[in-house]
């Protein structure tokens, strides 16, 4: 069953339990917040004000930047979150990749070496507590000492683990550990801090995808296919909507057309490109961004009839 989820920020209450709602009764799969501490709100707070005004929504991070946040801090989030929600908590995690993020808890950015020995001990401490193990860890990257979450408890037996990444090490532990493989699709971080380059080529996802089979081998229940779409236009002409874009990843406009990175066309062309990704793929999920809720609210319908 292909699902889609609406990444958004909070901005105003008022917005926000409003989008709450509309995401819900448009059938998003979840609702879910960043997390770039000191330029958008804490996804976690505001998840739980969103469950307050909804039932059955999932409700989680796209993703907490496990550079800059402490596993047991993360974990009681996520378990809170869970408790208020009656069991709808998502947890989404990545390496982080902003300098000022670090620079702000007095830190600075690793390379990217340092930052994927982080996220895997972090990560994996996350899992554990989340699941009611103790956790020590005596490492460059991360300390901890007899850790345990012995309350709130998580709802959810399992609260589902999403990896948001393009890293071929992290996609390979996603692929072995995680519920859900994030597809990013972006490469080397720009000198914003935040913008990235685009690993959209074909080979660049079969790549991404290889790693992540290479991790779940032998997996009985191998992690679900997620797609970040970074573009959301239902148009009548796709050729000139994507024109600018492809211009600026250095794809051919078809090129772009066929990644699962964005989806540009009419609703009829958007329905047949989410099957052709989960035919050629096996992406069955999908994370937009808050100004695709109604645009795509005739496609959600349409997929679930």
């Amino acid at each position: 069953m292909t699902t889609f989820s609406l990444q958004a920020r909070l901005t105003d209450a008022a917005s926000w339990m409003d989008l709450a709602r509309r995401a819900e009764a448009a059938g998003y799969e979840t609702l879910s917040a960043a997390d770039h501490p000191g330029v958008c709100a804490n996804p976690f707070v505001a998840l739980a004000a969103a469950a307050s005004v909804t039932s059955t929504i999932g409700l989680g991070s796209y993703v907490v930047n496990l550079g800059v946040r402490e596993p047991m801090l993360v974990a009681v989030d996520v378990a809170t979150l869970d408790v208020v929600s009656g069991g709808r908590a998502r947890i989404g995690v990545g390496a982080g990749h902003t300098p000022a993020e670090w620079q702000a808890v007095g830190r600075e950015r690793p390379d990217v070496a340092g930052r994927v020995r982080r996220f895997l001990a972090a990560a994996e401490a996350v899992r554990a507590l989340l699941d009611g193990e103790e956790v020590t860890v005596d490492s460059p990257e991360l300390a901890m000492r007899t850790a345990r979450l012995t309350e709130p408890r998580p709802v959810q037996r399992r609260v589902p683990m999403t990896v948001g990444t393009c890293n071929s090490t992290l996609l390979r532990w996603a692929g072995a550990h995680a519920d859900v493989v994030g597809l990013a699709g972006l490469g080397r971080t720009l000198a914003d801090g935040y913008q990235h380059e685009a690993r959209w080529r074909v080979d660049q996802i079969e790549a991404q995808l290889a790693r992540v089979a290479e991790g779940a081998a032998g997996r009985a229940d191998p992690p679900a296919l997620e797609a970040l779409v970074q573009t959301v236009v239902v148009t009548d002409d796709a050729e000139a909507a994507a024109a600018e874009q492809a211009a600026w990843t250095g794809l051919t406009v078809a090129e772009l057309l066929a990644t699962p990175f964005v989806l540009i066309g009419t609703e009829d062309e958007i329905v047949a490109a989410v099957a052709e990704h989960e035919r050629r793929w096996g992406i069955t999920r999908f994370v937009v961004r808050a100004d695709a809720l109604d645009p795509l609210a005739p496609v959600l319908r349409r997929l679930a009839s």
